[in-house]
């Protein structure tokens, strides 16, 4: 079950009991608060609150109070300029506080972007429910032969079947051990913080994830990316759309300058321009490493 009773008991009282409020609010947004979206088996990502919308980041880059005499098509204007050259520090004016409920070991990828507040659930002090994140069949994958962190093509027929075995049987056997260790009946139990070592990491966690715009955007160029892994990935998918409702005309600039753009160096823009002017430009005369020359070209195909 994605949310508990208890949860979904409070969401619904939350909804239930809006609030007048005088700050600027995001109508997209609004309309995300306290709903949880499903994402894998057992996980989702909630909007708990946000701040800001994208008049913030506008009156954070001039300065000033109230919208003034500029129109929406000058602030787009002017978030697009600010997304284009990098000018970062109106889009900290906008915040987001996330529930995320996510396996253990894509938590601990994410904890990687440690340019936000997070708050996990602790299993010191609650005991973790038996929940598992068990890949569907097409996302049982071997190893790839040209990417030493990623996977290759999914497993299929009986290889599928024993590695999905496995993972159940593993995570099941795991948690009745963890419960036996724990257990109070007619014995002391071993502490929490102890018996947790026994979970394996497709056990799911739950944590609240604050972060400003400018972060969140860097999270999402990397994990919303073709190239992340499939489980960070489809988190990031979802939070995307939320971003987009919020503060659309941010989210559109990101999406063109930072999502379907590229960063060129100066050597690539030196071969592009010789390539614009008709000479026939090759890896050896580039300047360029092999690597950065098949990447090069893969980015001219693409």
């Amino acid at each position: 079950m994605p949310l508990s009773p208890e949860q979904l008991a409070e969401i619904d009282e939350l909804r239930a009991t809006p609030k007048p409020t005088l700050r600027a609010v995001s109508e997209g947004m609004e309309a995300h608060l306290y709903k949880a979206i499903p994402v894998l088996d057992h996980g989702f990502v909630r909007v708990i609150d946000y701040m800001g919308d994208d008049a913030a980041i506008c009156q954070a880059a001039r300065v000033s109070y109230g919208k003034g005499t500029k129109s929406v098509s000058n602030d787009e204007g002017l978030i697009r300029y600010l997304m284009r050259h990098w000018h970062s520090t109106p889009f900290e004016m906008c915040e987001i506080k996330l529930h995320v409920k996510l396996p253990v070991f894509v938590a601990r990828q994410w904890i990687r972007h440690r340019t936000a507040n997070v708050n996990e659930y602790s299993a010191r002090y609650s005991i973790l429910d038996r929940e598992f994140y068990i890949p569907e069949a097409q996302h049982i994958a071997a190893q790839s032969t040209v990417n030493n962190q990623g996977r290759g093509e999914a497993l299929t027929g009986d290889e599928a079947a024993r590695v999905l075995e496995i993972l159940k049987s593993d995570a099941a056997r795991c948690y009745d051990n963890y419960e036996a260790m724990i257990s109070q009946d007619g014995q002391q139990g071993l502490a929490r913080e102890l018996a947790r070592m026994n979970l394996p990491a497709n056990i799911y966690t739950q944590w609240y994830w604050k972060v400003d715009l400018h972060n969140l955007f860097h999270f999402l160029r990397l994990r919303a990316d073709a190239h992340a892994q499939y489980e960070i990935r489809v988190y990031a998918d979802e939070i995307c759309k939320v971003v987009a409702d919020w503060v659309p005309a941010a989210y559109s600039a990101f999406e063109d300058y930072r999502m379907g753009g590229a960063n060129l160096s100066g050597k690539a823009i030196d071969c592009i321009r010789r390539m614009v002017k008709g000479e026939a430009v090759t890896q050896e005369v580039s300047g360029m490493s092999k690597g950065e020359w098949r990447e090069f070209e893969a980015l001219l195909k693409d």
